[in-house]
């Protein structure tokens, strides 16, 4: 692990503060998943939203141990806020996200993205219990570089489709995963000890540089250990799919309970170089079914 580890100024880098949910890792012609959700979705606890579109109905449980995310929903939907907007970003084997107000009636071709009702939501991010399965709700947020506290945007979601794995490449993600969170951690930690790590660079003190650089390798390894997916994680991800690679980097509050052939259907939508959909697909409506 200390090759990965080394002690860096840190420095603060600009980027566009455009809501996303990241990139996918991989475009390639695996099996695309079967529109089905888990069997024990309907026993989880939390309301029931449909979302009718131009393109079909989607019903979303909403997760109750996700409060804040779900409260902020239910609000928007009472105020109305999502009818008429766009599905603004769609990413084949990836998936479909909503949500920017900017989108309603947007000109053809208008890059989209960047609206939000004017505030952000605290992250609620409680991998592994909620992850990136097919069909999960989650919460868009622009990128860690201008949001280090990962705080989800007002109002943009997407639903997740992905794609299945094959076990070996879910044990590389979970391998990658722990070195970037062990990364993170170090260098946070080191942050915390710069003027102390300046001292002694400038002192010439590699003996210092070298105990302490041990020191931070040590307590990270305590406190994020090397582990296998969890059995019911990689079973989603090898069955159903999903997106692993987001997992721990944004807000899950939710999963389809039906309608998944339509995100299907807008997922496989002709999209622009900004993937949007060339066809507008709106949002028609949306309304609470079950408290």
């Amino acid at each position: 692990m200390k090759k990965f580890l080394t002690f860096a100024i840190l420095a603060v880098l600009f980027t566009a503060e455009i809501y996303s949910c990241g990139k996918s890792e991989t475009a390639n012609n695996s099996e695309t998943p079967q529109p089905a959700v888990n069997k024990e979705t309907k026993d989880i606890p939390g309301p029931e939203v449909e979302i009718k579109t131009t393109m079909g109905d989607i019903v979303v449980k909403l997760y109750d141990d996700t409060p804040l995310h779900r409260d902020n929903f239910l609000k928007l939907v009472s105020d109305g806020f999502y009818e008429g907007v766009l599905f603004h970003r769609v990413i084949n084997q990836f998936m479909v996200q909503a949500g920017d107000p900017d989108s309603k009636g947007a000109a053809k071709g208008a890059q989209l993205g960047a609206g939000n009702p004017g505030y952000t939501i605290e992250a609620e991010i409680d991998y592994p219990k909620h992850y990136h399965k097919y069909g999960a709700l989650a919460a868009a947020r622009t990128g860690d570089m201008v949001n280090p506290e990962r705080r989800s945007s007002g109002s943009q979601f997407y639903i997740v489709t992905g794609r299945k794995y094959a076990q070996s490449q879910l044990d590389g993600i979970a391998q990658q995963s722990v070195m970037a969170s062990r990364q993170n951690l170090f260098n946070k930690l080191a942050s915390e000890r710069m003027d102390e790590i300046h001292k002694m660079q400038t002192e010439g003190d590699q003996a210092g540089l070298d105990k302490l650089r041990d020191e931070l390798i040590a307590r990270v390894e305590a406190e994020i250990p090397a582990a296998p997916l969890d059995e019911r994680i990689a079973s989603d991800y090898t069955t159903i799919g999903g997106t692993p690679n987001l997992d721990g980097q944004y807000t899950v509050f939710g999963e389809v309970i039906s309608g998944m052939d339509v995100v299907e259907k807008i997922q496989n939508a002709e999209t622009d170089g900004n993937d949007r959909p060339l066809e507008d697909i709106k949002i028609l409506s949306v309304k609470l079914l079950k408290k």
